[in-house]
């Protein structure tokens, strides 16, 4: 760790100042040393993301309940009442909502990360620092969102008829196969929005379109047997059925699905990283 070197203190966040570091080489192992080496201020952007996620909005933190609540709904009426998505024989509302908490997660980073570092340009012109810490914090900022819909998720089971299992105790697990999946793809995408700014638009279209090809209003068991294997490759699909099979204890244990999302998040985890690292001193002459 070296000091800023200009006359000028580096700008702080609140009352704590930025911890700067020089810019080494960009190997994977480096960047994350740089992130725990940084984790102070990794946190102080995280709060700072959380913090003005609400701020000038009329309901405040209420939002954090009221959309997964209203997504459900709207899925549940379209797709279960009208249109009859298979649901494995269990309750729709509690089934799109089990599959709603990693969505969440995903969608949320995917498009706040892939602005991230366009918001933070007075940040990375001025001074050094890990520039990968901006997109992650956006992302463990959804963190907080999670943890309110898994609350709610646990209230709601008993009232749909979902007991308590021990399946649950592989939530942890499921949601850090989704953070590896989703900051992998949001740095990717962050740093292919810093040189091409229309890419911005791009995302919203992406992640409309990952949604249906995710088993979020439906069953995965419904997608025929030669081509699950193709589907099984969209990392979304396992961490679904896995969230759903820790809900519902009576439903299968997605295995083959939860392998294959397993070894895609951390293949894009890396890869996510070192395209980031190969374009990070560049972000400030693009900027």
């Amino acid at each position: 760790m070296i000091p800023f070197s200009s006359k000028a203190d580096p700008p702080s966040l609140g009352t704590k100042k930025l911890r700067v570091i020089q810019h080494g080489h960009d190997s994977f192992l480096h960047t994350l040393r740089s992130l725990w080496e940084n984790r102070e201020l990794l946190f102080i952007l995280t709060s700072r993301e959380v913090s003005l996620r609400y701020r000038q909005t009329a309901l405040g933190v209420t939002w954090v309940i009221l959309q997964p609540l209203l997504a459900s709904a709207v899925f549940t009426v379209v797709f279960g009442l009208f249109l009859n998505a298979p649901s494995d024989d269990v309750s729709y509302p509690l089934f799109t909502f089990a599959g709603l908490l990693p969505w969440g997660v995903f969608s949320q980073s995917l498009q706040k990360a892939g602005i991230s570092l366009l918001r933070e340009i007075r940040l990375i012109t001025k001074i050094f620092f890990p520039r990968v810490i901006i997109p992650v914090a956006t992302i463990f900022a959804t963190l907080v969102d999670f943890s309110v819909s898994l609350i709610l998720l646990l209230i709601l089971m008993p009232l749909f008829g979902a007991e308590y299992s021990i399946n649950l105790l592989v939530i942890p697990l499921l949601l850090l196969i989704t953070l590896l999946f989703s900051i992998g793809l949001g740095v990717l995408f962050a740093s292919i929005t810093v040189f091409y700014r229309d890419f911005m638009y791009v995302t919203p279209f992406v992640i409309q379109v990952w949604l249906y090809a995710s088993p979020l209003v439906y069953s995965a068991s419904i997608v025929p047997p030669a081509f699950r294997w193709v589907y099984d490759v969209n990392p979304m699909v396992g961490v679904i059925s896995g969230f759903r099979w820790a809900v519902f204890a009576g439903l299968q244990f997605p295995a083959i699905s939860l392998a294959y999302s397993t070894v895609v998040s951390l293949i894009v985890f890396v890869a996510g990283i070192l395209v980031f690292n190969r374009f990070e001193r560049k972000f400030a002459d693009v900027i």
